[in-house]
């Protein structure tokens, strides 16, 4: 079974078709990247996936469960780090976590072994609004991955982060998929996309114009010249991406 199925999904709001007629899968323990543009389609698509949206028509399947039918049944299996983090700022990073697990009916211990995960063990105690942004990052990361989900959906999780910063969220994202983890990822950074996905889809204007491995896609577009993912997507949609290529 597909981790992700994803059939003919269009997103409509009055005049404007912002998803328009998507196909794709994702396989159990792939990182799947999703790369388009600003307003291309993106960030809808993956709230229609993850039940905050309800598709116009088309249908998507997550670990089997239909994403409107079944949404209650999905939540529990899936984690999602959107693009704002909402944490509690006056609270310690551990009291975050806590307050979560306490939600998805998770045991306290899972609380530590997460502070020790994404490496906020020696700051725990701090209020979350003594924190950098990516140690911020890190703790919304850590509270998606509280309750052990099968898929986890990453909304650009790197973006305006420090390099280093980016490099271990990076590194967290490949072992997770290593232990079996679905990832399904938007990102800005065609760099981080090419290093980390098996395949990627590219959406431009509603539409996929492009779906494949990174290297097939950079030898299809290259016109016998070394082609780099950032090449490709350019060619393809007409735009560089507004915080450049890192």
């Amino acid at each position: 079974m597909n981790a992700i199925e994803i059939h003919n999904l269009t997103k409509k709001y009055d005049h404007l078709l912002a998803v328009d007629g998507i196909s794709l899968n994702v396989l159990p323990g792939e990182i799947f990247g999703y790369l388009g543009p600003n307003g291309a389609g993106k960030t809808t698509t993956i709230r229609m996936l993850t039940g905050q949206l309800r598709p116009t028509s088309g249908q998507a399947f997550v670990l089997g469960c239909d994403v409107v039918e079944d949404r209650e049944e999905m939540k529990p299996q899936i984690g999602v780090v959107s693009d704002s983090q909402n944490l509690y700022q006056r609270m310690s990073g551990r009291d975050n976590l806590r307050f979560f697990a306490r939600l998805y009916g998770v045991n306290k211990r899972r609380v530590d072994e997460i502070i020790g995960l994404v490496g906020l063990s020696g700051r725990q105690k701090d209020k979350v609004e003594t924190y950098s942004n990516g140690m911020k990052q890190r703790l919304v990361i850590g509270r998606a991955l509280l309750h052990r989900p099968k898929v986890l959906f990453l909304d650009e999780p790197t973006r305006g982060l420090d390099p280093n910063v980016a490099r271990e969220i990076r590194s967290l994202v490949q072992q997770l998929a290593g232990e079996g983890m679905t990832v399904f990822l938007t990102t800005h950074y065609m760099e981080e996309a090419d290093t980390l996905s098996g395949r990627v889809a590219i959406i431009h204007q509603g539409k996929i114009v492009a779906l494949d491995t990174p290297e097939k896609l950079k030898a299809a577009h290259g016109q016998g010249q070394p082609a780099t993912l950032e090449d490709v997507f350019v060619k393809l949609t007409g735009r560089f991406l507004d915080n450049g290529v890192k």
